[in-house]
């Protein structure tokens, strides 16, 4: 038979358990997923680092103690995808909660143009910040002959995989030479394959869309001699006229082995992305995150492109809106007026 007593105790275990399944609940943590790109890419590690930055799992301890920096109760962690155009779709489709996308694909995507002018526009598709710019590579092998994209003709070339988006910028490059794919023996290959394939001797060359040095072209140079193609002159001025994402970019000579001259090319932007859908406090703490000194340190020391990542350039060349969350942020930063 329960006494007053016990009826009190209970009381003071049922009070406990409810706290301790408050604090529990208040710990829970919140996941946020970036979709990046091949895992020999540039967008993989750099989602790397900033998911990272902007992590603050339940239990760390604060940044002012040295602990991390992010947003408190964030996990984010940084996905291996196909590139922009499946990030775009993943985003769209509730798969991802942000990812990385070329400038270009990203615009298309939500205006309903360009490669999207036959689909659905992703009209919720929301911009956090421009990262660097992304510079068109189009590898070669030494051996293959090949010093200019109309070259290319009746040549083994990766266009890179479905859903990537080099491989709507390899068409267009292609285009500008009077090419088509049907003019190339094309695969369709993500960059890792395409080099291992070069080695072996059953590819003549590779489009790769990514910030330089990227880790897989650099292996491949170190293994087997390569030429970086330049993408310049009137095909390249009429690519930058016609679709204005692109901008003209240069790969310094050394930046891969027995590449030793400058090679002119063409760039686009690589953006950070998310969803409308994100709630407006998530974002605007993830912005603040991104540009924090914390970050900042994280991305000089983590890889040769993070230099480029600055909150001065967050804006550039963005063609959809900003989510209100980062816009926010911008605001309060001085950096929108």
């Amino acid at each position: 038979m329960f006494t007053k007593r016990d009826f009190a105790a209970l009381a003071v275990a049922a009070a406990a358990a409810i706290g301790i399944a408050g604090a529990a609940a208040a710990q829970a943590p919140q996941f946020f997923r970036i979709g990046t790109g091949g895992t020999s890419g540039t967008y993989y590690p750099i989602g790397g680092l900033i998911a990272n930055a902007i992590s603050n799992p339940p239990g760390s301890r604060p940044c002012e103690e040295g602990g991390s920096c992010g947003v408190p109760g964030l996990v984010a962690s940084a996905l291996s995808s196909n590139g922009s155009v499946a990030n775009v779709n993943a985003i769209a489709g509730g798969a991802l909660e942000s990812g990385f996308s070329q400038s270009d694909v990203a615009t298309w995507a939500q205006t309903g143009t360009g490669i999207w002018e036959d689909r659905e526009a992703v009209e919720s598709l929301r911009a956090i910040a421009n990262l660097y710019p992304e510079s068109i590579h189009l590898v070669a092998s030494a051996e293959s002959g090949i010093t200019s994209v109309a070259d290319l003709a009746g040549k083994r070339v990766s266009l890179d995989e479905p859903g990537s988006g080099t491989l709507v910028d390899a068409r267009i490059i292609l285009e500008s030479a009077g090419l088509t794919e049907d003019d190339v023996e094309a695969e369709y290959l993500k960059p890792q394959q395409a080099g291992d394939r070069m080695r072996d001797g059953a590819l003549d060359a590779f489009f790769f869309v990514g910030g330089f040095p990227a880790g897989g072209i650099a292996e491949l140079a170190s293994q087997h001699d390569i030429t970086i193609v330049p993408i310049s002159g009137d095909g390249a001025q009429g690519i930058i006229d016609e679709y204005g994402f692109f901008a003209t970019d240069t790969i310094p000579g050394g930046t891969y082995d027995g590449v030793e001259e400058d090679v002119e090319t063409i760039s686009v932007g690589a953006q950070w992305i998310t969803s409308a859908d994100q709630p407006e406090e998530l974002i605007y703490e993830i912005t603040k995150a991104l540009w924090n000194d914390n970050t900042r340190k994280l991305l000089d020391g983590g890889h040769a492109k993070g230099a480029q990542i600055t909150a001065d350039t967050a804006l550039d060349g963005i063609g959809i809106p900003l989510h209100p969350g980062a816009e926010r942020f911008y605001r309060e930063a001085g950096l929108i007026e």
